[in-house]
């Protein structure tokens, strides 16, 4: 009878000695789990084009279309109370239109690089944090007046 009443208190012991081991070690693995961050990535966000009267001497010349994507962290644009989208396109309208370098009969000239920069970080300016990662130019493209067919 001794032998069993020793045995039923040692299983008791161990059972309730592995079962702490077990919540431990679980507690112990979800804190390492928080500690390290969650990398969400970036993502690729396209933009509405933007459609730049070009006017030269007082007559409306053509249109620049420049069509963008940006990047930008997930996480953070889904805790944005407004998207960047509209202040981009924006930016973008405002750049090409008082840009007075830009010479519309010769596109390839125009520096993709200063614009994509500016446009980051005036948009990031106007949202008081840094939402947007890269502008990235998809299409940059000059149409003439006669060309764009009007209803």
């Amino acid at each position: 009878m001794m032998k069993i009443l020793a045995a039923g208190l040692w299983m008791s012991a161990t059972m309730l000695v592995s079962g702490y081991g077990t919540t431990q070690y679980i507690a112990a693995q979800k804190r390492v789990g928080e500690e390290e961050p969650v990398f969400v990535g970036l993502d690729y966000e396209t933009v509405n084009p933007v459609n730049v009267p070009i006017l030269s001497d007082g007559i409306l010349q053509g249109y620049v279309v420049v069509k963008m994507v940006f990047t930008a962290d997930g996480d953070t644009l889904r805790r944005l109370p407004v998207p960047p989208h509209p202040f981009l396109v924006d930016e973008a309208f405002r750049m090409l239109y008082a840009d007075e370098t830009l010479n519309f009969r010769n596109l390839e000239r125009y520096d993709l690089q200063t614009f994509a920069a500016h446009l980051k970080k005036s948009t990031n300016a106007r949202l008081g944090q840094s939402v947007v990662q890269e502008v990235l130019v998809e299409e940059f493209n000059y149409f003439d007046k006669d060309d764009v067919i009007t209803h």
